[in-house]
């Protein structure tokens, strides 16, 4: 039975690469991290397919400091590059444009940013600081390589009713709604 590639998607910073490899329901996957590429096979999605993939990366990462956690939906990395500084040019070596390889805009944020939203104090530009900041802040990776124990959801979801960073919001209660006064319902004149 032949291996399907899956959908991969890829974001940088100064001193990461958060990479994720869209297959759904993937249990035990085999994943191999060397500085220089990434093996992953797995089996998932409705179908249950074969789906395999190696990444020959541009500039070489530290394995020891990389991460990387099984979800639901998709297998997330967070790579630590061996060298910190200006951001790759492309994510593999081959130049050849890839039909399964995207840019992740939810996690990409451009060199030039002001980092302004994270980042250790006195850390490295573009918001490297702590790694493991960083990935608490991703949804809860954290620990090392493997199983990731502890990988439950996004803190104040439940109920959507503590989200952070909405300071000062309440939820308004139906009195409240009842009470309020809507343009609309003022008296329409009676049709001729």
């Amino acid at each position: 039975m032949p291996s399907f590639h899956p959908e991969v998607k890829w974001a940088q910073r100064p001193n990461l690469i958060f990479l994720t490899i869209c297959v759904e329901d993937c249990k035990n996957p085999e994943i191999k991290v060397e500085p220089g590429r990434l093996h992953f096979k797995g089996v998932g999605g409705t179908d249950k397919r074969e789906f395999e993939v190696d990444l020959e990366f541009l500039k070489e990462i530290d394995p020891d400091k990389s991460k990387y956690a099984v979800r639901d939906r998709a297998i997330e990395f967070a790579l630590e590059k061996k060298e910190d500084g200006p951001y790759w040019d492309r994510l593999l070596q081959d130049k050849t444009k890839r039909h399964w390889l995207r840019i992740d805009f939810n996690k990409w944020k451009n060199e030039d940013d002001s980092d302004e939203e994270g980042g250790a104090p006195g850390g490295p530009p573009g918001g490297g600081g702590d790694l493991e900041e960083m990935m608490r802040s991703m949804g809860g990776l954290g620990g090392g390589m493997g199983g990731m124990p502890g990988m439950g959801g996004m803190p104040g979801m439940p109920g959507m009713g503590g989200m952070p960073g909405m300071g000062g919001m309440e939820r308004p209660s139906l009195d409240d709604l009842d009470n309020e006064e809507d343009s609309d319902d003022e008296e329409l004149p009676d049709l001729e």
